[in-house]
């Protein structure tokens, strides 16, 4: 028996998760890491704690498994995204800690960008709104405040990654410095025409050439572990960003295809095909994957929207409100009404994310009157993260011009019945909940795979994708239409609402 090993680095946790032929998980390890908050707006880790988490769940998976090495056919990596870690070429440690994605120290430095008329040329060049979120300015950050860096960068003593070139660097024992497109896309120095580094946004975020790792394609052969970690050298043969892993991971191959993530936040994906679609309506246009060079139209592109909180929201009325004990008991309360007595919530606790874009927007409930209960503030709140999506969802069909069919769905509040027939009716479109929820790191899985021959074709992953449920809508469009009108009311009211 030979198997694909997939490390699946998060944001709170680093996993490892051994898949067999059939595409099902046959073990699984995970240990969760610190978070550090060192000052307001700032959230870092410790990359060597990343690494050492890592390396533990990796050798753990393959124990508990009871396999030996050269059971494992590749392994594939899927990672938190835009994450920055700069450290010295000659001894492998991080010169200082990682910036994390949710960090927010650079968010003046994109204004001044913006100020000066840049973000346009930005967006052009990346398919990126110019934000504090992406690694640039995270990167130019930490040359400029460790003392020494920037010199030692130009000396070429000084590497930079994403977490997946974190992890590839420790792998290899320090052999290879390498990265994927789909990571290298959310840098805001990745051009997505030429798919290389653009030498004048290197320019314009200050970032010396020499820090840079090499892109190599997210499924494709690009090194071999070091044969100390499991006993063997193992081929790494997939590498992508854990919200185009798991696009992947649903089998999203075709134009049009779309999948959504429900954790904290919602990741929407939409494949648009080998053509990068330039977003008109605050979407970003980022690479999904790049397969063997090889193949014809080698490279897929996607459609990105974001929203800021969804399992969020109901985190909020278990600790902020208090009015659940745990958040599984939001589905029973908001189905005890129904309806929510026109009673809307738009939970803009850090601003809003796609479409709207608005740091300034605030969480508003409104509509409540003697009659409300906590059932119908239960039930506004899982209508928000449906109506946030459908927002989402008509930004990215207005973008690509392709009409979405339906929407196939993973992450822990996809497990919620309630919210995903609420997401069907404000879509109009079938929801479709995926049987295996290891998304994230089955899509690292496949692309390693396809790669070293353990799966032959994308026709032969899709057979594998298998639907738990199907949620289709069970409102009339006009319904619809009344519904998404009133809760664009309640949104235009909560905009520009905190004051600096």
């Amino acid at each position: 028996m030979t198997y694909i090993l997939a490390l699946d680095q998060g944001t709170t946790s680093s996993r490892a998760v051994l898949f067999n032929r059939e595409g099902h998980p046959v073990a699984t390890a995970q240990q969760e890491f610190t978070q550090h908050f060192p000052k307001p707006g700032w959230v870092e880790h410790d990359a060597m704690e990343i690494w050492r988490t890592q390396k533990t769940v990796m050798q753990d998976v393959v124990n508990q498994a009871g396999i030996q090495a050269q059971q494992i056919q590749a392994i594939g990596i899927t990672n938190q995204r835009e994450t920055t870690v700069v450290w010295d070429r000659r001894t492998g440690m991080p010169i200082a800690p990682a910036i994390v994605w949710q960090d927010r120290r650079t968010a003046a430095v994109c204004e001044r960008f913006k100020q000066v008329g840049k973000a346009a040329e930005i967006q052009r060049k990346t398919g990126l709104v110019l934000d504090a979120y992406f690694s640039a300015t995270k990167l130019a950050w930490l040359l400029d405040h460790v003392p020494g860096a920037r010199q030692k960068a130009e000396q070429g003593h000084l590497a930079f990654g994403t977490i997946d070139t974190w992890l590839i660097w420790h792998l290899t024992g320090g052999r290879v410095h390498a990265t994927d497109p789909s990571n290298a896309s959310r840098t805001l120095l990745f051009n997505l025409h030429t798919q290389a580094w653009d030498a004048s946004l290197l320019k314009l975020f200050n970032v010396p050439a020499s820090v840079l790792p090499q892109v190599l394609p997210s499924s494709g052969v690009l090194a071999q572990t070091d044969a100390n970690l499991l006993g063997a050298p193992i081929p790494i043969a997939g590498v992508a960003g854990d919200q185009q892993a798991a696009t992947f991971g649903q089998a999203c191959f075709a134009p049009g295809m779309a999948k959504n993530t429900y954790g904290t936040g919602c990741f929407m994906l939409m494949n648009t095909g080998s053509v990068p679609v330039q977003s008109r309506n605050q979407l970003l246009t980022t690479v999904a994957w790049q397969g063997p060079q090889t193949a014809a139209h080698s490279t897929a592109y996607a459609l990105e929207g974001s929203v800021f909180m969804a399992g969020a929201t109901v985190q909020w009325l278990r600790d902020g409100l208090q009015i659940i004990d745990k958040a599984s008991d939001v589905e029973a309360l908001a189905a005890s009404v129904p309806n929510t007595g026109d009673v809307h919530m738009v939970p803009a606790f850090a601003g809003l994310g796609a479409p709207d874009w608005d740091g300034q927007a605030r969480g508003l409930l409104i509509g409540m009157t003697r009659g409300t209960t906590r059932a119908h503030i239960a039930r506004a709140a899982l209508e928000a993260i449906a109506w946030q999506v459908a927002d989402v969802f008509q930004a990215m069909s207005k973008d690509s011009g392709l009409a979405l069919t339906e929407l196939r769905v993973d992450g822990g509040a996809s497990q919620n019945n309630l919210l995903m027939q609420l997401q069907a009716n404000a879509l109009g479109v079938p929801v479709v909940r995926s049987r295996i929820t290891e998304t994230t790191a089955l899509g690292a899985a496949y692309l390693a795979g396809l790669a070293t021959g353990f799966w032959t074709s994308a026709e032969e992953i899709s057979a594998q994708w298998a639907e738990d449920k199907r949620f289709v809508p069970q409102i009339a469009s006009a319904e619809r239409e009344a519904g998404m009108a009133r809760w664009r009311q309640a949104v235009a009211r909560s905009r520009a609402w905190a004051q600096d």
